[in-house]
């Protein structure tokens, strides 16, 4: 601490002087302050946490004239308050008291020992078990009109460290970040104070400010090289990513930063590209309900979600890794087709019952792996590590028998991998106890054994019981009071209590230590010198423990590498196990990945929608170079969205690498799967229905390729008819003959079933249903052609819509039909204005303009309006 006194310090007092001097260096930060065994806060920080807590804010005493604000939290029990902090986006430093309260003349010397911040969480208590939760740093660099951007992002409590870097003009870098941050799904994002690009500075997660220069490329390379203990980046294919050198030399600076020591068990870099993954935009993750659903929430009470269908996995990192492959489907069909062996062979064996009962037994290693290398693990990390260890022969057993009966190189890995770390395991064996205490402060942490000296100091604490059963015997027999007694509390240590009908028989030696209403308590040479050694046993010996631990963590430092690697075999092994189980429960099969463009399925089912219903209805889904979109149509309710979300989904579990719920099905290469489903609008931005509509609508366009699959599900339903019909026409035109995507288009413009006619890579197809009376039957069968109406009263009727209302709708359609009259009229406001000036009276009309004439436009419907235009056509053709 600081000995001079700055001006505006000079009026507190000394210790309001050392806790102002230490929020200096965290001005945005809550500082909890430890004081005995409370963390307090003060002034401004306490007003906040009161409020943010539900805590009581109270005032204590005066500094500079002013009442000291304070709110408090009791150390033991800090964790539940940092999580709700941290869960409010709140960041807090940590300052404990490191100096000797016995010694010290001033204020206890304290010092900020790490920062809590969204992004750099590493206690169980405070983290999700089943997703991360990265720090990302973002770095932009301007060259003309050419932006690159640099992304550098960090799972501390896992050690994963990742770079990307991509350029452009800002239009489409903006619109890329977009996606990445919305794949990577950062809790925390550092960017630099000066940055002024707006869209940078609203991004969709806790924005973190740090100086400018922490971004240099040259710092960030040589923290990089350090980090990862080598001499050139090449090998990583990281050496030309300047940005995202950038960004990583900020990121591993904050982290070193806010932990308050090394990041030993930060040992790799993956460099992602563009095209390792199967694009999925923010639309489509939730679209297809991958991990939340469509209401935003994580599966729960809002409904199932594909993770929460699949994950059966026996241990956090395991559903971790699941999710992660859900999110990060890979393009290389070889990834994909080695989990497709690997899970047949698991499937095939009956191991795959001991494997989900011992993964049960497995705790979370990962990031005990992570807390061990940030010295932070705790007694029973350390036993769950050595327990997870001891599993290690019985897991490489049940995989060797799964590996002797089938060709799965992944599984043959994955036992390589789960070796056991000999040396690893016989120092946790020996060091910890069978039970150990939650905390080192209580004791009882290390095992009897493995220290001399320890257990000599232990000796003495514990033998002090039979001692006094002795003392108090002999004291009996030589003082001749019965009712003597021998016994030990904190306050006041070891004494002698005899009441005050047998003072009389107190020998000289006998020295009062306190007087009570009906007894005296006394203690003698030979019991105050046993409790100077007890009491002085039990402090050394909870020292020495406290040493002792801290050495075992040091050592264990030295294995981290080994122990990532069976955390990643592990997670690997049950995430497949889990796989395997929900294809062998639910009759799923294995996908067939070809190089020909196709997605061809048999019997396809709806992975989650499947296990909801009584009876799931199987269908087929044809697609290929000759037949490229479907149309499809049917009634609402008739499962048109299911259908196509189904296609969606069996196309991404088959590059996830499980199997698939179908007969047969046999997928293409895909780069990217895009879906433009549902109706909502953002009042927060500013967007209307239709405008989000057409804004996905345009993200399709403008990305899609041969080998994307478009889910375009009722195109143009948020304007008027016309428009409407004409936007969906031209899409799938587009989708067609441009962008010449695997697409399927559901629609009620019946109009647009006539597309086939004219562009044979298209197809009708409907979902069936039958009327009965006044109520209608869902078949939800897919079966070719087009559907004959859309039935929208009958579904109406079912949703309860009020009987008059059905009636006055029955016959308001009944008129439209037969006078075939529009309802709203259909005006162009954008025609030209050549085309508003009336034509010069002609004596020889022409066959089309005649034709045209003869239109009234406003008395057309939809259908009535294409046949007109066919005919137009047709006349044209003729009269050339």
């Amino acid at each position: 601490m600081q000995s001079e006194q700055t001006p505006e310090f000079k009026n507190h007092t000394p210790m309001m002087q050392q806790y102002l001097r230490i929020k200096g260096d965290y001005p945005g930060t809550l500082v909890f302050y430890r004081m005995g065994d409370f963390y307090e806060l003060f002034f401004e920080d306490a007003e906040k946490a009161a409020r943010l807590l539900g805590i009581t804010l109270t005032q204590r005493g005066t500094s500079n004239g002013n009442p000291i604000k304070m709110a408090g939290v009791p150390f033991h029990a800090c964790e539940q308050y940092l999580a709700k902090l941290i869960k409010l986006g709140e960041s807090v430093a940590i300052c404990e008291q490191i100096g000797d309260p016995a010694t010290s003349k001033g204020p206890v010397e304290r010092k900020v020992m790490r920062v809590v911040t969204p992004g750099t969480l590493t206690d169980a208590d405070l983290l999700p078990e089943k997703s991360d939760r990265p720090l990302l740093a973002l770095h932009q660099i301007t060259q003309r009109k050419t932006v690159s951007v640099g992304l550098a992002w960090l799972s501390l409590a896992s050690g994963v460290l990742k770079l990307m870097e991509f350029s452009g003009d800002t239009a489409s870098c903006t619109n890329r970040l977009r996606q990445e941050l919305e794949r990577i799904a950062p809790a925390e994002i550092l960017i630099a104070d000066d940055v002024e690009n707006a869209a940078i500075r609203n991004l969709p997660a806790r924005e973190t400010g740090v100086p400018g220069w922490h971004f240099d490329q040259a710092n960030g390379k040589k923290t990089l090289l350090e980090q990862l203990a080598v001499a050139s980046l090449a090998g990583f294919g990281a050496e030309q990513l300047n940005a995202a050198i950038g960004a990583a030399g900020a990121l591993l600076r904050y982290a070193h930063t806010t932990q308050g020591k090394g990041l030993q068990h930060v040992r790799t870099l993956t460099v992602e590209s563009e095209n390792e993954f199967i694009g999925l935009d923010a639309a489509t993750r939730r679209n297809l309900e991958l991990t939340e659903t469509l209401r935003g929430q994580e599966s729960g009470a809002s409904g199932p979600t594909l993770f929460s269908t699949l994950d059966h996995c026996r241990t956090s990192m395991g559903s971790r890794l699941l999710r992660h492959w859900l999110h990060h489907p890979r393009r290389e069909q070889a990834v994909a087709q080695s989990r497709h062996a690997a899970i047949h062979a698991l499937m095939r064996n009956d191991a795959s019952a001991g494997l989900s009962s011992t993964l049960a037994n497995v705790p979370d290693i990962e990031r005990i792996t992570t807390r061990i290398a940030l010295l932070s693990a705790r007694p029973r990390d350390l036993a769950g590590l050595r327990a997870g260890l001891q599993h290690l022969p019985s897991l490489r057993g049940y995989v060797g028998m799964c590996v002797q009966e089938a060709d799965a190189p992944l599984l043959h890995a994955i036992q390589e991998a789960l070796a056991t770390p000999g040396e690893c395991l016989d120092l946790l064996e020996r060091a910890i106890a069978l039970e150990p205490a939650a905390m080192v402060r209580d004791g009882g942490v290390i095992a009897r054994g493995f220290d001399t000296e320890l257990d000599e100091l232990r000796g003495l604490s514990e033998n002090a019981g039979q001692f006094l059963v002795d003392l108090e015997t002999r004291e009996r027999a030589r003082t001749g009071i019965n009712n003597l007694r021998v016994e030990y509390n904190k306050v006041h240590g070891f004494y002698i209590e005899v009441t005050h009908g047998q003072t009389d028989k107190v020998p000289d030696d006998y020295r009062r230590r306190q007087t009570l209403k009906n007894a005296e308590r006394y203690i003698t040479p030979e019991l105050k010198a046993f409790e100077d050694k007890a009491l002085s046993a039990q402090d050394r010996a909870l020292s020495r423990e406290k040493f002792l631990y801290e050495q075992v963590l040091r050592d264990l430092g030295s294995h981290i590498g080994t122990l990532q690697a069976i955390a990643q075999a592990m997670a690997q092994l049950d995430t497949l196990t889990a796989l395997a189980e929900h294809a062998l429960r639910n009759n799923w099969c294995a996908p067939q990945l070809e190089s020909e463009p196709t997605i061809a399925i048999k019997q396809g089912r709806h992975p989650v929608v499947e296990n909801q219903i009584e009876r799931f209805i199987a269908n087929d889904c044809e697609l290929s170079t000759e037949r490229k979109l479907l149309l499809i149509t049917g009634p609402n309710m008739g499962g048109k969205s299911t259908y196509m979300r189904q296609v969606a989904l069996i196309t991404l579990l088959a590059y996830v690498g499980s199997f698939v719920p179908a007969s047969q099905a046999t997928i293409g290469p895909i780069d990217r799967i895009f879906t433009r489903i549902g109706a909502a609008d953002d009042l927060a931005g500013g967007r209307s229905t239709f405008m989000v509509e057409m804004t996905e609508s345009a993200a399709i366009l403008n990305g899609a390729t041969e080998q994307s699959l478009v889910l375009m599900d009722e195109v143009g339903r948020g304007t008027s008819t016309f428009d409407g019909l004409a936007l969906a026409w031209a899409i799938a035109r587009y989708l067609i003959d441009s962008a010449k995507s695997f697409t399927l288009f559901a629609t009620h413009y019946f109009e647009l079933t006539q597309l086939p006619e004219t562009h044979p890579s298209a197809a009708n197809v409907h979902l069936s249903a039958v009327e009965h009376k006044d109520s209608i039957v869902f078949l939800h069968a897919v079966q070719a052609g087009p559907a004959s109406q859309s039935y929208g009263l009958q579904v109406a009727q079912l949703a309860g819509v009020p009987a008059n209302v059905i009636r006055a709708a029955r016959k308001h359609l009944a008129a439209l039909e037969a006078h075939s009259v529009q309802a709203a009229p259909q005006f162009d406001l954008f025609a030209s204005v050549a085309a508003q000036v009336e034509d010069p009276p002609t004596t020889h009309e022409h066959p089309v303009l005649s034709a045209l004439n003869a239109i009234d436009p406003d008395s057309l419907s939809p259908r009535a309006a294409l046949d007109a235009l066919y005919q137009l056509k047709q006349l044209s053709e003729s009269a050339q």
